[in-house]
């Protein structure tokens, strides 16, 4: 079977790595985002599909946008030809970046199949692992999906659960990259065997996962501990849950609730010893355990409080 790939992030490169073990597909191209600045350098930086795809030594396309009447017509024009040449059985989609157009939908013989980290209909949309932890979700999952041109809303292929447990977004996307990677080869085999069987979305249940904004960083102390520490657990790696103290800017990395009544304004700290920096919220305290200040490393509580000077009753800004 011929396979055509479209992903950008680890995410993805974890799903093109796990086709690529399997002996009976065959990589025709691969699609990723232009090369991006990255580092301290700002230098162009292949994503991690494309540095993939260059060690398997496949064709790779980059195209700006795929919209043949967008702003970058000759870019979609060479993909389509790019797509055309490679006579693919099937396209398989992770975290690519780009908006499928119609054409491209209908171009594989069999379509193209997506790997979703939710449990649609819930969580469609950008940022499926931070809005589960954000939101409380006992469990999450991926789905296969086959596409089409609504906002993840295709037939349903194969679904796989996990308990989230008391992950950060971090480790949940790696757990998930794996599993998405191990059931895109089974609905790759199933599909060769002409044995998918799509099921229609629920009507039901459907939610939205919004793109984080860096400004959802800002913490809300008036908001209930347990909802900040599922924050701070959502925004690992990015943006990272952060508040201000006399001028200073701390990101924090890892925090749970506390219950009982704080006694004190949200934002005061209520404790500064190696067990945490303990503040007031709206209800109940957040304490928090991992802290890193600016231009520094992540540190546990206890080591950062050797150079920073955190009292009793000073108060974090909302």
């Amino acid at each position: 079977m011929r396979v055509v790939f479209a992903g950008t992030p680890e995410f993805a490169r974890t799903a093109l790595e796990a086709i690529a073990a399997a002996s009976e597909f065959e990589v025709a191209l691969v699609l990723t985002q232009p090369d991006r600045p990255a580092g301290r350098g700002m230098k162009l930086q292949a994503s991690p599909v494309k540095q993939c795809a260059q060690a398997h030594g496949w064709p790779v396309a980059q195209p700006r946008s795929l919209r043949l009447d967008g702003k970058y017509p000759e870019d979609a024009a060479a993909a389509r030809d790019a797509l055309l040449a490679a006579r693919a059985d099937v396209m398989v989609v992770a975290a690519y970046g780009l908006i499928l157009p119609q054409w491209v939908l209908d171009t594989p013989r069999l379509g193209c199949l997506n790997i979703h980290a939710s449990l649609l209909p819930r969580w469609r949309g950008a940022a499926p692992i931070h809005r589960a932890i954000e939101a409380g979700d006992a469990q999450t999952g991926v789905t296969i999906m086959q596409m089409d041109a609504g906002l993840d809303t295709g037939d349903m292929l194969i679904e796989e659960r996990l308990a989230i447990g008391d992950d950060s977004t971090a480790r949940l996307h790696d757990r998930l990259a794996d599993m998405g990677g191990r059931l895109i080869v089974d609905a790759l085999r199933l599909a060769q065997a002409g044995r998918l069987a799509p099921v229609k979305q629920p009507t039901e249940g459907v939610t939205y996962a919004h793109k984080i904004e860096k400004h959802e960083a800002k913490v809300d102390w008036r908001l209930p501990a347990q909802a900040l520490a599922r924050r701070v657990r959502a925004f690992d790696p990015f943006p990272g849950a952060s508040s201000t103290l006399d001028g200073e800017v701390v990101k924090f990395w890892s925090a749970h609730a506390e219950a009982g009544d704080a006694g004190a304004a949200p934002g005061t700290v209520l404790e500064a010893s190696p067990r945490g920096i303990v503040v007031a919220t709206g209800e109940g305290r957040l304490v928090a355990t991992e802290l890193q200040r600016p231009g520094g490393k992540r540190l546990a509580a206890a080591d950062l409080l050797r150079g920073f000077d955190v009292k009793a009753g000073q108060v974090f800004e909302n």
